[in-house]
């Protein structure tokens, strides 16, 4: 059997089909804080996880956490990871934003 989708309509036009996004598991409301060296030849960078926010808040607390940093970084599967070790910077820019923060790992 065939699966027809409809991708076109006389009465409205082009029919976009809309994507399934990702479902982010909900946090307990902590915001941890990590090191992470592994896949990355040795660099470690920061990764924040926890954040229970959409996609362009969070867009927007990592570009704000760069600049605060003085530093690169990106967004990736709902983190925010941060080049270098600024983990103690980081707790205490989350914590002034309202965020219960921990450092985890070593």
């Amino acid at each position: 059997m065939s699966e027809s989708v409809l991708v076109y309509s006389t009465e409205s036009g082009r029919i976009k089909e809309e994507k399934a996004r990702p479902l982010r598991s909900k946090g307990d409301g902590i915001v941890r804080i990590q090191r992470q060296t592994s896949g990355r030849k040795g660099a470690a960078v920061s990764v924040i996880t926890g954040l229970d926010l959409l996609d362009q808040e969070l867009k927007k607390l990592a570009t704000e956490l760069k600049k605060r940093c003085g530093t690169g970084g990106s967004v990736k599967n709902g983190n925010i990871e941060i080049q270098g070790e600024k983990r103690d910077l980081l707790k205490v820019l989350l914590e002034e934003k309202g965020f219960i923060a921990k450092l985890v790992g070593g």
